[in-house]
């Protein structure tokens, strides 16, 4: 990892370390808008072909039948559902908590206005698989929806060179009443799920992490003639430790290793006040390497990522907060006396027991978050992202006369005399 001292950087270097490496995907545009077009035109054939090119296995059925759902149970071992009924519970008890309230109030006498929450009637859940089948994505987002109450919950996640997708997915998907599983992957899957095919339905908001195709996919599918929603723009995993000298190097060292296991394009950062910890932390780093089977990986994420030494926790905390990471690990004296301080951040994990591990897996926060930057004005997946408000308001004869005149006169300010008249049509048969 590259290392910098706060002190001696210009402005405009420091600027550039705020820059993650993999913030455009302007050269993969072209290829995904192409994709997209090929699945809007093709439906389930040109997912099929997609299927073959990418995935290197010809699929007749793309749809996950009973039986495969069934099975899955079986190849599941014991030790494993344990620890999935441990995480799902904890995530459900954090989530179920978020459940947003409906409000009333009556902002003058005869004018009620409320809100009220309804769940997004068809969402999608993109689930990556591949080398690294993300079971704890499917709990991440399975369990939300199901608990805001979305009455269709589509899946989709590439299938493997064997035609089938992990056990371990069918299992947890399985345990929570999901059955429309799709083995379709990248950005053909998202396409799938904005435009719909003749057996994948088009949803209303697509949820999930992915590589740099579903990433830019997604980032697409925003757009006119889509116009379908997605939770958060997520790109490569990034992560900040802020380390004193209290720090264990080696804890510190395994967790910036950990998120650098997500993919060559990941981004972890520690940021210090001790030089002496830095080092500590970069040989801890080149030890612990060694052991890791997706050691290439990993490499090639450290080789984007750096270290910073700065004087003082305030200025740890600034750069933090410029940075605006995905997740912060804050491994220093009294963590939580700095909590306050804290403005920008997808997910915090307070003291360094607190392995940035546990909220990818089990504590009960989500872990879909914003990445490169996005924490400055956006939030990781809750139950509302399930969701959506609905304003209403109610006009008595008394609201209606107290309220009235104050309305035409604004429309009229405005020029608009529909507006006005529309008040004035009822003012004259009101009386």
């Amino acid at each position: 990892m590259k290392q910098y001292i706060l002190q001696i950087l210009s402005a405009d270097e420091i600027s550039r370390l705020l820059v993650r490496p993999s913030d455009s995907y302007a050269d993969l545009e072209p290829t995904v808008r192409g994709i997209i077009a090929t699945v809007a035109a093709g439906g389930d054939a040109a997912l099929r072909g997609f299927t073959e090119k990418f995935d290197h296995v010809s699929l007749q059925d793309l749809k996950v039948s009973a039986p495969e759902l069934t099975k899955a149970e079986s190849l599941v071992s014991k030790e494993l559902k344990e620890a999935i009924s441990v995480a799902a519970k904890n995530i459900e008890t954090f989530h179920r908590a978020q459940m947003p309230g409906s409000c009333s109030v009556e902002t003058m006498p005869g004018v009620v206005c409320s809100r009220e929450w309804r769940p997004i009637q068809r969402v999608g859940l993109y689930i990556p698989g591949g080398t690294a089948p993300l079971v704890s994505t499917l709990l991440m987002l399975g369990i939300p929806a199901g608990i805001a109450g979305c009455p269709e919950i589509i899946i989709c996640s590439p299938p493997t060179a064997e035609g089938k997708i992990s056990p371990a997915i069918l299992y947890v998907a399985g345990l929570h009443g999901l059955n429309t599983i799709f083995k379709t992957g990248g950005a053909q899957a998202i396409a799938a799920m904005a435009v719909g095919t003749e057996t994948i339905p088009k949803v209303d908001k697509i949820f999930g992490p992915g590589n740099k195709f579903v990433a830019a996919a997604k980032s697409i599918i925003t757009q006119p003639p889509y116009n379908v929603a997605i939770d958060v723009n997520a790109g490569p995993t990034e992560f900040l430790i802020i380390a004193d000298e209290s720090a264990e190097p080696a804890w510190v060292a395994s967790d910036l290793l950990a998120q650098a296991e997500h993919g060559e394009d990941s981004q972890v950062v520690l940021v210090t006040t001790s030089i002496d910890m830095a080092t500590a932390v970069e040989m801890e780093i080149e030890k612990q390497l060694k052991s890791l089977s997706r050691q290439q990986t990993v490499a090639k994420a450290l080789a984007k990522s750096f270290m910073l030494v700065v004087d003082t926790m305030k200025e740890a905390i600034n750069f933090s907060n410029r940075y605006a990471p995905e997740h912060l690990l804050m491994a220093v004296r009294n963590p939580g006396s700095w909590k306050e301080k804290i403005i920008n951040a997808g997910s915090v994990f307070i003291g360094d027991r607190t392995s940035g591990v546990f909220g990818d897996y089990s504590s009960g926060t989500n872990h879909t978050l914003p990445t490169s930057g996005a924490a400055r004005n956006a939030a990781g997946v809750t139950v509302e992202s399930f969701m959506k408000s609905v304003f209403f308001q109610e006009i008595t004869k008394e609201g209606f006369d107290r309220l009235a005149k104050t309305t035409a006169i604004l429309a009229e300010a405005e020029g608009l005399d529909a507006h006005a008249n529309a008040i004035y049509r009822r003012e004259v048969q009101n009386d």
